[in-house]
């Protein structure tokens, strides 16, 4: 994982590989970032001719636009790296986060091959300190685990080290922001890495495998139960799902306890290692991502792992729902009919609706346990990537306020996120003529649906929310910002900002 390190040396003495500095978008062209002493450096280094200087190699300081020229005489570095912020803000406050986090991540994706970078973008607070530093760090994540020594290439390989030029490196309250910044992008790589990790290498177990290895070592808990103890405990939906395979599931439970700790939190991740659809089989062109179905679950245990890291003080257990959807003579069949872990009896008229069977089962056992709010993420549907596209998340739940909560945190986090109801009359279409319910219903509206069908088993009383991030869980166009190809951890850093919110009491009501 690429380093982090805070420095006030400044941008013409520090020592990397490159400088990467803002530039913004002028009336007519880039002109260096107000706010920005690197930015101001070198443009008088230059003579006052760096806006003249981008503007002919094209630039023109446009949002995450990425320019390279020749550092000035006498700097430290051979490189500096021009990356857009887009039109200067109108009041004057500097920019926003997600504008420096999203410039910060553009710059390290094209310094790839390079070793060290420092970043002199503007900053004025330990907020910008810590977007600039999750940017550059989440920008420069790279998954080759399974590249041959043919594929390993240096100038391929993502920064070593990131340095943030900060006037004010010395405050505790910036390198406090550092840190929390270094623990999340982290941990958004271990999600990252587990989402693209190929199938036929995590399977249910191996999973399990994964997080029994990881979490002792941050005093997280994990109890994992087999297809044997499943089956003793009546789990008929995710053994349901998961007969089909030769590789059989697993409910995994971590957990992260605080001893001064007042609200316990219950998370719930959808993990379906690979999706066939099951009998209802996916159409051809539709099965080449489905690995990337279990990354609700890989968000809710690299969550746990970041507030066990930074010591939150909030209870949080994480449900890992893990199965793998196959075709086979042992699979569920359309018209079977599972009895859940809850005792209500489903309907299967689509195998490939098989994420909400697994999510069900952990939702009924983690009420339980009597949390004080619940909040599941999953690849769910395809019909909130047709409502919100590939980059913004549904969030759904049976409390409003909890519900707009949830969006507020997102916002909070960066990550794009949008508030949706649940109509009442979309529940008939859920009615079952030989069970208690279907688990599908209309085709219109069918994500608003699967929300509901999850509301029938969350206890009563139990604040639940819904993140159905089937957009932008898997990145299959080309990297923007700080988002590569393939698995980008998404939800991760709202469930840890979410976390946050808890320990210091702002989840009541």
């Amino acid at each position: 994982m690429t380093a982090l390190t805070l420095s006030n040396l400044p941008a013409t003495t520090v020592p990397a590989d490159a400088v990467v500095i803002g530039v913004a978008k002028g009336e007519s062209g880039p002109v260096p970032a107000p706010g920005s002493e690197a930015a101001a450096a070198v443009d008088a280094a230059f003579g006052g001719t760096l806006a003249a200087t981008l503007a002919t190699l094209g630039a023109k300081g446009a949002a995450d636009e990425v320019t390279r020229i020749p550092a000035p005489a006498g700097w430290a570095v051979p490189l500096l790296v021009a990356v857009g912020l887009g039109p200067v803000p109108e009041d004057g406050d500097g920019y926003p986060a997600e504008t420096l986090r999203r410039a910060a991540g553009s710059a390290a994706r094209a310094l790839a091959g390079s070793e060290e970078a420092s970043f002199a973008l503007p900053v004025s607070g330990a907020g910008d300190v810590a977007a600039v530093a999750e940017g550059a760090l989440l920008g420069s994540y790279a998954f080759t685990a399974f590249r041959g020594r043919a594929g390993a290439s240096a100038a391929n390989a993502p920064l070593a080290r990131v340095t943030v030029l900060d006037a004010d490196a010395g405050n505790e309250e910036h390198a406090a922001a550092a840190e929390r910044a270094l623990v999340l992008a982290e941990e958004v790589a271990r999600a990252r890495d587990l989402v693209n990790t190929p199938p036929n290498a995590l399977a249910p177990a191996d999973f399990a495998a994964v997080v029994e290895a990881a979490a002792p070592e941050y005093g997280v808990t994990t109890e994992i139960l087999d297809e044997t103890a499943l089956t003793d405990g009546g789990y008929g939906g995710i053994l349901g799902v998961g007969q089909g395979s030769a590789s059989p599931p697993r409910l995994v439970r971590v957990g992260w306890t605080h001893p001064e700790a007042s609200v316990t939190l219950a998370l719930i991740g959808k993990g379906i290692t690979y999706d066939s659809g099951g009998l209802s089989l996916k159409p051809v062109g539709h099965n080449e991502t489905m690995k990337c179905d279990m990354s609700g679950a890989a968000a809710v245990f690299s969550a746990v792992l970041a507030a066990a890291r930074l010591g939150l003080k909030v209870n949080v257990t994480g449900w890992l729902a893990l199965a793998e959807n196959m075709p086979s003579g042992s699979a569920v069949r359309p018209g079977d009919v599972l009895t859940m872990y809850s005792g209500k009896t489903v309907e299967v008229l689509n195998t490939d609706a098989e994420g909400r069977l697994v999510l069900a089962d952990a939702l009924a056992r983690a009420c339980e346990e009597s949390p004080d709010a619940v909040v599941d993420v999953a690849t769910l549907t395809g019909a909130m990537m047709v409502a919100l596209g590939s980059r913004t998340f549904g969030v759904l739940g049976n409390d409003d306020a909890f519900r707009d909560l949830l969006h507020e945190t997102a916002a909070e986090a960066g990550e794009p996120a949008w508030p949706l109801p649940m109509p009442a009359h979309l529940a008939e279409g859920l009615k079952s003529s030989v069970a208690d319910i279907a688990n599908v219903g209309e085709r219109m509206g069918g994500a608003l649906s699967a929300g509901l069908f999850l509301k029938e088993f969350v206890a009563e009383g139990t604040r639940w929310a819904h993140l159905d991030i089937a957009g932008p869980a898997f990145n299959d166009g080309s990297p923007f910002g700080y988002t590569p190809k393939g698995g980008t951890g998404s939800a991760v850093r709202t469930l840890l900002r979410l976390a946050e919110r808890a320990a210091a009491g702002e989840l009541a009501g």
